[in-house]
């Protein structure tokens, strides 16, 4: 399936910037409209910076018209949100969930969403939890093609210093081949290759609920590649 006007939320960090290249790549599609929070420049000709208020209803919605597919992923951090978990959700729960709950209005068919490997709405872990409750939530909106993507730690460079996770980076880049088994799906991968599994993915265009987790995202990825 040809993807022409595709919505992305949450294009400026370590996955949303690898996807936009994608996009901005592929000749399949013609127009990106970039949903942010704060003004930055144009990053390409295909590119429509749309800036946006994500507590307002109307906003979200103008910025999404005409899209076929939403790309999803945005996310923030404790450090961010200096430990206000009310604000974590506002970022990570309310913005994905108002962007799905508008498919009938807007037109779009397909939703693709970075989440996490181990999200659950009952898990004790308030990060998991989120993501977990982020997905019911999803699913509950009925968009007719809703991609889940459940990455473990991810690979990559971030605007963003954290030290930690540098470190934890390095170590598991050697650590996680280790993982064998149901084990795999916790190895960590490449940003950039997540990004390319949910372009596939959208190609694919396939009907209901997907999620994929370590060897389902590499799969998709080789198939864009």
């Amino acid at each position: 399936m040809a993807v022409k006007t595709v919505a992305v939320i949450g294009g400026t960090g370590m996955i949303g910037k690898s996807l936009v290249q994608f996009l901005i790549a592929d000749p399949e599609v013609e127009t990106i409209k970039l949903l942010v929070r704060r003004p930055m420049e144009k990053p390409h000709a295909k590119v429509e910076v749309k800036l946006v208020d994500f507590t307002d209803r109307e906003s979200v919605q103008l910025a999404l018209e005409e899209s076929e597919v939403v790309f999803c992923a945005i996310g923030t951090t404790q450090k961010n949100v200096k430990g206000n978990n009310e604000l974590y959700r506002k970022i990570d729960f309310d913005i994905p969930v108002l962007a799905a709950k508008l498919w009938q209005e807007v037109g779009f068919t397909q939703f693709v969403i970075v989440s996490s490997i181990g999200a659950a709405a009952n898990n004790k872990n308030f990060y998991l939890q989120l993501k977990g409750e982020v997905e019911e939530a999803l699913i509950a909106t009925q968009v007719p093609s809703l991609h889940i993507m459940q990455p473990s730690m991810l690979l990559g460079l971030r605007e963003e210093k954290r030290p930690l996770e540098g470190f934890l980076q390095a170590t598991m880049r050697f650590t996680s081949k280790l993982f064998v088994g149901s084990w795999r799906q916790y190895r960590a991968i490449e940003g950039a290759t997540v990004a390319k599994a949910m372009l596939q993915a959208a190609k694919e265009a396939k009907p209901g609920v997907h999620r994929y987790t370590f060897d389902a995202i590499k799969a998709l990825a080789e198939k864009g590649i």
